[in-house]
């Protein structure tokens, strides 16, 4: 089969990471296959942020979970009162992926590089996964001190983030897919 079509059919969200960080090799390798995402009027209006060092996760950790239990929703409050959780599932790499605000098709074109990203990481057998919660990192006072901790250019809003490290588990099982392809 084509390598492709084996990082797309063999890609699993993975939430078990041993500790080691990637390479900057593989990082480097990730990182410039989201470049060559499809993007919108080719704008290209996203940003990445690589958070690779363990107190700035850490502190994004105890921010995201206070927020969780702030947010007033009950399986969020529930996941953050658990002593072992971690939004990162205990990542060595973490990377932010915003875009500009103005621009109405920045989540098409993110989506696109987050993909390319997962699959490049996937080639390498680097396990991956997209999360949203930490949209709620953004969600108090501190917002705007924290985009700019994290090097969010001015006038961009946080779209994804990607958790990336060795798997430390085997690949799940694909989950049954859904039939939703019409040939007319």
């Amino acid at each position: 089969m084509h390598k492709t079509m084996d990082s797309i059919y063999s890609r699993r969200s993975i939430r078990q990471y041993k500790p080691q960080q990637i390479n900057s090799q593989e990082t480097k390798t990730i990182l410039n296959a989201a470049l060559y995402a499809p993007s919108a009027r080719n704008l290209q209006d996203w940003h990445f942020s690589v958070v690779q060092d363990p107190a700035l996760r850490l502190k994004l950790k105890k921010i995201l979970i206070e927020n969780m239990n702030n947010s007033g929703v009950g399986f969020l409050i529930q996941k953050a009162e658990d002593p072992s959780f971690d939004p990162f599932f205990n990542a060595p790499t973490v990377v932010f992926i915003s875009g500009n605000a103005d621009d109405k098709f920045v989540d098409i074109s993110c989506g696109a590089a987050a993909q390319n990203l997962m699959l490049a990481a996937e080639s390498l057998n680097i396990g991956s996964c997209i999360i949203t919660t930490p949209e709620l990192l953004f969600a108090a006072d501190k917002e705007d001190e924290l985009k700019k901790e994290l090097g969010f250019p001015s006038g961009y809003r946080f779209v994804y983030a990607i958790t990336l490290g060795y798997k430390n588990c085997e690949n799940p099982a694909a989950a049954p897919r859904k039939n939703v392809i019409s040939f007319l």
